[in-house]
């Protein structure tokens, strides 16, 4: 839908500049979700880096000669340290963010070191793997995901991210959450599930764009109280896609591409835009079932 609306806005009839532009804003994913896991690895670093500091101070207290390590100490932290799967993809895909911008991470850190969260988890005598879980998950989702200044500073690295940032933080609290004792903590996942998957975005993009008058002509005349001038350029776009999919990917279900598309309405266009979309889509597919236009197959059926 962004690269749609990218391309309409700069006037340029350059495809293939557009769809490398889509398809690179995918790829960036991974590396947000990797920028995003390697704070907890690099805030870690520099917890231990003030205890050792503060361990070689000439007039070190008590405390500071014998910290509690609790922290540094948490299993789930130590397994992502040591997870192979995050470094090599760290290493792959040349992240190192945080090592030239220490500065967000020990604001971070502060951040952590000054909460509720984080006093109450030190304080505690004994503590179980469960519950070492629980609070890198609660440190993550409470204190790191919704930070502004981490949200400032990723959006000011690459704005494509910001609509991305809460897709990328929902993967990790989930793999945060399944983690268990005796397995490696994370598994870089893929970025598509397959090369079907690979291949919708750009399949997607391109069928609606070159189609785009054909795709028009299908709700003009079902908008008789509209004009059709004024009807707002985000959801026409958006009722393109969803006619798109409708007669020319057999495989997606009516119902997910309605679903979908109202999501993006909400999301991203005027209020009324979901109802007004939702109305011509319903009747649309009405229309489409009766004259046999829609063919779907497989869980397209579903």
């Amino acid at each position: 839908m962004q690269a749609i609306y990218a391309m309409h806005q700069s006037g340029s009839d350059d495809l293939e500049k557009q769809e490398k532009f889509l398809q690179a804003s995918l790829e960036n994913i991974l590396d947000l979700y990797l920028i995003m896991l390697s704070s907890l690895v690099e805030i870690r670093k520099k917890e231990i880096e003030y205890i050792e500091i503060a361990q070689k101070k000439h007039l070190a207290t008590p405390e500071e000669r014998n910290p509690n390590q609790r922290f540094v100490n948490n299993p789930i932290l130590v397994a992502l340290e040591e997870s192979n799967s995050l470094s090599i993809a760290l290493e792959k895909r040349k992240i190192n963010n945080w090592q030239a911008n220490d500065d967000t991470i020990l604001l971070l850190l502060q951040d952590i070191k000054q909460s509720d969260l984080y006093q109450n988890y030190m304080a505690k005598k004994a503590v179980t793997f469960d519950e070492e879980r629980f609070f890198v998950v609660d440190m993550f989702s409470e204190l790191i995901a919704p930070n502004e200044k981490l949200y400032s500073y990723l959006e000011d690295f690459k704005l494509t991210w910001v609509d991305d940032i809460p897709v990328v933080n929902t993967q990790i609290q989930k793999q945060l959450r399944h983690m268990s004792a005796d397995a490696d903590l994370i598994k870089v996942p893929a970025i598509y599930k397959d090369e079907e998957d690979k291949d919708f975005a750009s399949a997607l993009f391109r069928k609606t764009i070159l189609n785009e008058s054909e795709l028009a002509k299908e709700f003009i005349d079902k908008t008789p109280n509209w004009d059709v001038e004024r009807i707002a350029e985000l959801d026409t776009i958006i009722l393109k896609m969803a006619i798109c999919e409708f007669l020319k990917f057999p495989s997606i279900p009516l119902k997910v591409t309605i679903n979908e598309y109202l999501e993006l309405a909400k999301e991203y266009s005027t209020p009324k835009s979901s109802l007004f979309i939702n109305g011509i889509l319903d009747n649309l597919v009405k229309d489409f079932q009766k004259n046999n236009r829609v063919n779907k197959a497989g869980r397209g059926l579903i």
